[in-house]
């Protein structure tokens, strides 16, 4: 019986290249309708594409392991590689901020990323465990924005997504990918073995890298969709087949 890839209800335009990709490369594709696993799926070695909500509801059951960067994985990075001021912090302590900063959640959603004009602008503790861990960091304009596919600690494939903050597609530049790699060769070790980093031009001309995505969460924008695919699967595939040295990067692990 093939491998299936597991889609959400709801299909994003990468979600359905990422499909059809599967398809054919002979894999099975189940798109479900809810957060139920059917039994047939239980047990039966899978791979997921989706938001970290769903995969939060469905991956125990499909026995994924979804892999994803350590929470403050981007403030321990080097100032070299970040061109600004980022601190992994309890959202108790963001409350304080009486400054403009741009603020998000490390792996998902929940708090949106924006720029918040102080801390008192964020969602308060009646929303949201005074615990969670948030990223703080120094507001920055980047110029244009490069998505890098990483595969065992080099880039796999990758593309630009967005020029002065508007979504622009085009390959990957020479540049961007210098960048990625020196970067790899610098914080590699501290990568799951499949994740998606982004990197970009500040406006004042500097290379940083953006954040770090869960690859099994993210769009593949202009990259190569079959090789995006092979970093995908591997993000997110049974846990019996998990390599011992991502075993600390399993999402929910810690």
């Amino acid at each position: 019986m093939p491998l299936a890839l597991v889609l959400p209800p709801r299909l994003t335009a990468s979600a359905l290249t990422l499909r059809d990709t599967a398809r054919l490369r002979g894999l099975d594709t189940v798109r479900l309708t809810g957060r139920e696993v059917p039994e047939g799926l239980r047990g039966r070695g899978a791979h997921l594409h989706a938001g970290p909500s769903f995969a939060d509801a469905v991956a125990p059951a499909l026995g994924i392991a979804p892999l994803e960067a350590p929470a403050d994985w981007l403030a321990r990075l080097p100032a070299a590689f970040v061109r600004r001021e980022i601190r992994a912090v309890p959202i108790r302590e963001a409350y304080e901020l009486r400054r403009p900063a741009f603020v998000k959640s490390p792996n998902d959603k929940s708090i949106p990323a924006l720029v918040y004009a102080d801390g008192s602008r964020l969602p308060g503790p009646d929303a949201v465990d005074p615990e969670t861990v948030v990223l703080v960091s120094d507001v920055v304009a980047f110029d244009s924005e490069y998505r890098l596919y990483l595969l065992d600690g080099r880039i796999h494939t990758g593309s630009r997504y967005a020029v002065s903050g508007r979504l622009s597609l085009a390959p990957l530049s020479a540049a961007a990918r210098a960048f990625g790699s020196e970067l790899l060769a610098a914080a590699g070790h501290t990568l799951p073995s499949a994740i998606v980093v982004d990197v970009g031009v500040t406006d004042h001309g500097q290379w940083a890298a953006i954040e770090a995505n869960a690859a099994w969460a993210s769009g593949c924008y202009a990259s190569d969709p079959d090789r995006a695919l092979d970093v995908v699967l591997r993000a997110a595939g049974p846990a019996a087949q998990l390599a011992e040295r991502d075993g600390a990067f399993v999402r929910g692990a810690a």
